[in-house]
């Protein structure tokens, strides 16, 4: 791993990249290059079609295109870096080619929003667990947030004494503030006066077995993920993120406009928050009906 030890500090000190950014970068490449050791052939001797063989694998365990789409792109920035280095045949980075990827592939996706209710609804029991995920869950809904903003959230971050929930924003760099509703500040404070361990790590979710450690964004998948399945609930999007694209269309469906969902989303650009208009049918029923009079 020692070359994937030099990529973080080339994307780290040179790239200035998020945290964010590195660590899911990290975990794509690091899972392609554990499984290339198993061949015990030597760096340099890697192919194309090593990569080629990985990405299918990712198909056989029905990971969809476009996540494997987002695979082969990250292992070509690295074998892009690679080649420059002179670790292996500068060429292998242009013969990685990811699944084809169609126009509205990436369409927003996620549980209706009445299964997102009855998800919340269903975590009512009283073990540490449940209590847990029911904030977790609460703040993935009403926030939209994202696996790393959640995991990342620290007791210092809810001022309690005026109802505001402070967020970091790994890929702006940025704190943004929201409101904290009250179901979603009582079923913190819930978890924790009641079942967070004592520790002296400040993040506030944090694993439920020994070694107790701040919660990491995989584990948040896995709750969600598991819950979903747990009730029968099927989406496209099957974590956290799913819950992000319920919060949104859920804004959409309330007449919110595309700019106060992408603050609210903490998106950059407009670009990232356009796709919300492709599941405004009612809109788009609407902009189909308008008169157009003599401009036709």
């Amino acid at each position: 791993m020692e070359h994937l030890r030099d990529f973080t500090t080339y994307m780290v000190e040179e790239r200035g990249l998020s945290a964010w950014t590195v660590r899911s970068r990290e975990k794509i490449i690091g899972r392609f290059l554990r499984e290339f050791s198993a061949s015990e052939k030597p760096f340099p001797a890697i192919t194309v079609a090593d990569i080629d063989t990985h990405l299918e694998s990712l198909g056989k365990r029905d990971w969809c295109r476009v996540s494997i789409a987002t695979v082969a792109s990250e292992l070509r920035l690295f074998f892009t870096y690679a080649g420059m280095q002179g670790w292996c045949s500068p060429a292998i980075a242009a013969g990685i080619r990811g699944p084809r990827i169609f126009k509205h592939e990436k369409l927003a996706e996620g549980p209706t929003w009445p299964d997102v209710e009855r998800l919340i609804l269903s975590v009512n029991g009283t073990t540490a667990r449940d209590i847990r995920d029911h904030a977790i869950l609460r703040l993935f809904a009403t926030y939209g947030l994202r696996r790393a903003e959640v995991s990342g959230l620290k007791v210092n971050d809810i001022d309690w004494a005026r109802d505001r929930l402070l967020v970091l924003r790994p890929k702006q760099r940025r704190a943004q503030e929201y409101p904290l509703l009250p179901s979603v500040g009582e079923s913190i404070a819930r978890y924790l006066h009641d079942v967070r361990p004592k520790t002296s790590y400040r993040e506030i979710f944090l694993t439920l077995r020994a070694p107790i450690v701040p919660i990491s964004p995989d584990g948040l998948y896995d709750i969600v993920y598991t819950r979903l399945k747990a009730l029968g609930i099927s989406s496209p999007c099957r974590g956290p993120h799913g819950l992000r694209h319920a919060c949104a269309t859920r804004l959409v469906a309330q007449g919110l406009s595309l700019k106060e969902i992408g603050d609210h989303l903490g998106h950059r650009s407009a670009f990232s928050t356009r796709t919300y208009a492709k599941v405004d049918l009612g809109g788009l029923r609407e902009v189909a009906a308008l008169d157009l009079g003599d401009l036709l």
